[in-house]
Parts: structure tokens; C-alpha cells; sequence
């Protein structure tokens, strides 16, 4: 008896993870049906109906034509060249500036910390389109229209990134900053050789959603860029739906070009979201 309810109970627990897996699996394929679908429109030919009803999802005669006349018809190289130099740019100045900000509001005892911290988080709540005459009027004032870092001026820290470092600083040990102090390290050394090892999760977490942030952002570049030679992979593609009258497949074949570099720098930079050793921020 004791066996066959030792079987029936593993037999239950296999047939609820079974259903958990299953769930899984088709929540997966919803959340990836739209990117499959993009990429099966990138491959079809020209003549073959990508309206069809029945839709069909294998392209019947596979080609990579559409890529080659996006990437021959538009200066594509100069827009991935220009969204890879913004988002660089703009993950670099976030991680300087937010984990600047962040290691005070979270280590050090001042007047008005947390009114500071209260207002910065506060602002998470503006949209965007609020600010975006302000900021371009601030933008052709400062004679940064045109410019790379006049599309990145918006960006350069976030209330989000002070937050996320600042929660990320506040679970460092004590210990680890005092005996910093105690062998004779600044405030700025304590910064760079002992909080920002200690977090580095936190730090790759903000590097992953800013450089996605930024590599995606259309709005800002269109209103800031008129020249064409500083416009981002977002404003290349939508140059497509001009150029082409809305060939739906060459689009596609531009949106997917627009998209496979996040995937890789996602899938790439996912790994070292980990924790860390604490212990290691220390430097020897």
C-alpha cells in the first residue's frame, strides 16, 4: 500500500509539472508569435500574399532578397552605426551619473535625503510627453538639435536607475565601507572600489533595460533630428513605410535587422545578472 501511494503521489507531482510546463510553453509561444510572424514576412517573395486567409505561416519560397534591398536602398550601416554610438553613450553616462547620485541617498546621513530621493522618484510618475517641449526648447538653446548628444540629452541618468542603485548600495555590509575608511580610501574610492563591484547585478540589470530603452526610443529622435545622417535604426524603419509605400515585407525585413541586436545583447549580457559576492568589492 505504502508503494502504490509513494507511485500515485509522484505520479500527481509529474502531472503538475506537466501542466506548469505546458502553461509555460504556450505563454512562450503567444509572447513570441509576433516576432516569428515578423520574421516569416521578412523572408516571403514578392509573390506570394502575405494577406492570405488562411494565413500561412512557412514562407513557400524562402529568400533573404528583401534584406539585401533594405540594407542597398538605405543607408542602414550609418543608422545601426548611429543607434550603436546613442546607445553606448547612453548607457555609459547612466551608469556614471545614477550610481553617483544613488551611493549618497543610500550611505550617507545629510538634511532633506529622503525629500530628495522622494522628489527624484516622484518624477517616474510625469510622462514623458509633458516634458518634451521644455526639453526641446532647452535642446535648440543649448544648440544640441542635430546632434548625437541632443538625442541622448533626455537620457542621461533616470529616476528608475537611481532607484535600482540606490536599493542595491543600501544592502552593502557596513563593514565593507568602514574598513575602506579605515585604510584611508575617499568617498569617491569607496564609490568606485567598493560599492559598484558589490552591486553588479543591479548594474547590468540598468545596462540591459537603458541600452534597450535607448536602441528602441523613436520619439525623441524624430523630434530632435532632421538630418538624416544622424538618425537612429527606429527612424530608418520608418523611412521604410515612405520609401517603399508600405511593403510589408521589406519593413519587416528592416524591423527584424532593428530588433535582432537587442535579442543578442540581451541574450548576451543576461548571464551576469547573478548574485554576487559582497565580499569581492573590496579591492586588494
Amino acid at each position: 500500500m505504502k508503494n502504490l501511494s509513494q507511485q500515485s503521489s509522484r505520479q500527481v507531482h509529474w502531472g503538475r509539472r506537466l501542466l506548469v510546463y505546458a502553461l509555460l510553453a504556450a505563454i512562450a509561444v503567444v509572447m513570441l508569435m509576433p516576432l516569428l510572424w515578423l520574421m516569416s514576412t521578412s523572408l516571403k517573395s514578392s509573390t506570394e500574399n502575405i494577406f492570405q486567409f488562411p494565413p500561412r505561416f512557412l514562407p513557400e519560397q524562402p529568400t533573404f532578397q528583401n534584406y539585401v534591398q533594405v540594407w542597398e536602398s538605405q543607408p542602414f550601416g550609418r543608422y545601426f552605426a548611429n543607434s550603436l554610438l546613442v546607445s553606448v553613450l547612453t548607457v555609459g553616462l547612466n551608469l556614471i551619473f545614477c550610481s553617483l547620485a544613488a551611493y549618497p541617498l543610500a550611505r550617507l546621513n545629510f538634511w532633506g535625503k529622503d525629500w530628495i530621493f522622494t522628489a527624484i522618484i516622484s518624477t517616474i510618475m510625469i510622462p514623458f510627453q509633458i516634458v518634451m517641449i521644455p526639453l526641446y526648447i532647452l535642446t535648440v538653446q543649448l544648440g544640441l538639435k542635430n546632434t548625437y548628444l541632443g538625442v541622448i540629452f533626455p537620457a542621461i541618468a533616470s529616476a528608475f536607475g537611481i532607484f535600482l542603485l540606490r536599493q542595491a548600495f543600501m544592502t552593502v555590509p557596513k563593514d565593507l565601507e568602514e574598513a575602506a575608511r579605515m585604510d584611508g580610501c575617499s568617498e569617491l574610492g569607496i564609490w568606485w572600489n567598493v560599492m559598484l563591484p558589490s552591486v553588479r547585478p543591479a548594474l547590468v540589470t540598468l545596462t540591459i533595460f537603458v541600452f534597450i530603452g535607448a536602441w528602441s526610443d523613436f520619439l525623441w529622435p524624430l523630434i530632435v533630428l532632421d538630418d538624416p545622417n544622424y538618425y537612429t535604426l527606429p527612424l530608418g524603419v520608418a523611412k521604410l513605410a515612405g520609401t517603399f509605400s508600405l511593403d510589408w515585407r521589406l519593413i519587416a525585413a528592416g524591423s527584424v535587422i532593428s530588433v535582432v541586436p537587442i535579442l543578442a545583447f540581451f541574450l548576451v549580457m543576461q548571464r551576469y545578472i547573478v548574485p554576487s559576492e559582497v565580499g569581492s568589492g573590496v579591492k586588494g
